[in-house]
């Protein structure tokens, strides 16, 4: 009997996954959503032992430009820093904020975590489908599920319906699991990378303003 969607422990599929991998000697091609340095470092640490992965940084939902460079900045930093086993190549999506802005209108009051951040997951998370099946690449997934605030279950489920959409592999994933976000905290403070304590758009560094 299948386990239904919601039950389905994420990680130990990707394990699962990268072991069959391992046993036919097989290193795919993954394309990463990042949504941070911070986000990105565990990812990176752990899938770059079994991908060549290419970073995509993608986030019209972040709200001013000085702090989209920053991210920029620190993401590619860390991934010229970071030793990874294989190659670990950089891509540098547009900023297109305005997207962000039509994506969400209509929920610009909803609490952080409800169906605004959903259609913020897919506007992303389509962006690298689109471009993982451009570019040949073998599998896409995104940073985003490492994070405690981020519905892990709803982003795979889109990645998922994404994947099926475009025809490229969608790598399920839960990387905040066996202490997976413990470990980019560690991460960040060795690099020493720039941490945010809000998503990255207005609506939610709003909602922090007013806790």
């Amino acid at each position: 009997m299948a386990i239904p969607f919601e039950q389905r422990n994420f990680h130990r599929e990707l394990l699962e996954l990268v072991e069959k991998l391992q046993a036919v000697e097989c290193v795919p091609r993954l394309l990463l959503h990042s949504c941070c340095a911070p986000c990105s470092s565990r990812c990176i640490e752990f899938l770059s032992r079994y991908f060549y992965v290419t970073v995509f940084y993608y986030n019209p939902n972040i709200s001013y430009e000085e702090e989209y460079r920053k991210r920029v900045e620190e993401q590619i930093r860390f991934i010229r820093e970071f030793p990874a086993k294989y190659k670990v190549d950089f891509i540098e999506g547009d900023y297109e904020i305005h997207k962000f802005y039509e994506t969400v209108k209509g929920l610009e009051k909803c609490q952080e975590g409800g169906e605004r951040c959903f259609k913020c997951y897919r506007l992303r998370l389509e962006k690298t489908a689109k471009l993982a099946k451009e570019k040949g690449f073998d599998y896409f997934t995104t940073t985003l599920t490492i994070s405690p605030l981020k519905n892990s279950l709803k982003l795979n489920e889109i990645g998922l319906e994404l994947g099926k959409q475009y025809e490229v592999e969608y790598l399920l994933s839960d990387f905040k699991k066996k202490e997976g976000y413990k470990r980019s905290i560690e991460l960040s403070k060795e690099y020493n990378l720039y941490r945010q304590n809000y998503c990255g758009c207005i609506y939610s560094k709003q909602q922090i303003a007013n806790t």
